[in-house]
């Protein structure tokens, strides 16, 4: 049995399984690994400190694999904002034909990306948005529920009601975020209108991701309810592994006449890079998602999205199928 999906024919890979873009994670390693198991590897483009050196790590990852892989470009406003046009540009000359887009008023991209024939997926936690990038032009959404990582935005929708609602009104082809991480997931996700799913923290546990291993191992022994939601206060909420810093973000964040400024020596983002290379859980931030209740093992991407296929298809031709009689049966098919 094989599960062929819109999606999978869109970006031409076998299994409806995404990487998702990570900071700090998405590199070569891990995206290839992801590719070559017959899932969507990501690489992250603000990873990489200049364009030349995302043009560079993309070379690193085609040699090491031949099968389709995207890059993530995430906009957000910012003071000092990064070259995004010139890293547009370093996707658009390496011959990347997919990427997945977030954050904050793509069109420019979008409109670049698709003048050259270029794939997008717009990364997105409301029906509202989903629908705008739609408008926009991009290829397929990746809706992302509040169980996420990250970002989940302001609203709240965990993605039992978000999946479904959004694919009561998209069009095009759409996977599911957050909260992702076995075949029962990816049967659920199917189930509730998507195409595939997108998986960040799981991902972070597998033998490729490039972390260290007391990080990954961190996130087998956090259950769901290790994460902490941060930045509520300031409109722009995150959710992150629960530890002593995300703690003490939480704790300072909850005084009355907290201002960002009191929190930012904690939640800066390369004192984050530093926790997941040294595996200080002291040193910042530590980005996952509830998922991690769900998370057991450190595997290889191979091994993971395997086991996700053969649980998902044994749920769909057996257990579900099982539980209907004779006649439904036939009727479901006919």
């Amino acid at each position: 049995m094989t599960l062929r999906t819109r999606f999978t024919e869109l970006v031409g890979i076998e299994h409806p399984i995404v990487q998702g873009g990570m900071m700090w994670v998405g590199y070569a390693e891990l995206a290839a690994a992801v590719s070559n198991a017959g899932g969507l590897g990501i690489l992250t483009a603000l990873t990489q400190p200049t364009p030349d050196d995302l043009r560079r790590e993309i070379d690193r990852c085609r040699s090491m694999t031949d099968k389709p892989f995207a890059v993530n470009l995430t906009i957000l406003p910012s003071v000092s904002p990064p070259p995004y046009a010139e890293y547009r540009r370093a996707i658009i000359d390496s011959g990347i034909t997919i990427v997945e887009t977030a954050g904050h008023k793509p069109q420019e991209h979008v409109d670049e990306f698709k003048a050259h024939g270029i794939k997008v997926i717009h990364k997105c936690t409301a029906v509202r948005h989903a629908l705008s990038a739609e408008r926009m032009g991009v290829d397929a959404i990746s809706i992302d529920g509040f169980e996420c990582a990250g970002h989940p935005g302001e609203d709240d929708i965990p993605g039992l009601i978000l999946i479904p609602a959004a694919a009561d009104k998209v069009r095009i082809p759409m996977i599911a975020s957050g909260g992702f991480g076995d075949g029962r997931g990816l049967a659920a996700a199917l189930a509730l209108g998507a195409e595939g799913i997108n998986m960040g923290t799981r991902f972070c546990a597998t033998v490729e991701a490039p972390i260290h291993d007391d990080i990954k191992r961190f996130i087998v022994a956090n259950d769901e309810r290790g994460t902490n939601l941060i930045f509520r206060k300031f409109h722009n909420t995150a959710r992150v592994a629960k530890s002593a810093v995300s703690d003490k973000v939480v704790e300072i964040s909850a005084r009355p006449d907290a201002v960002f400024e009191d929190i930012r020596p904690y939640v800066s983002g390369i004192k984050g890079r530093e926790a997941l290379r040294t595996g200080d859980l002291d040193a910042g931030l530590v980005w996952a998602g509830q998922v991690q209740g769900l998370i057991h093992d450190i595997p290889t991407c191979k091994e993971l999205i395997d086991r996700i296929m053969a649980e998902a298809e044994g749920i769909i031709a057996n257990r579900l199928a099982g539980m209907l009689s004779r006649d439904d049966a036939r009727q479901a098919v006919a």
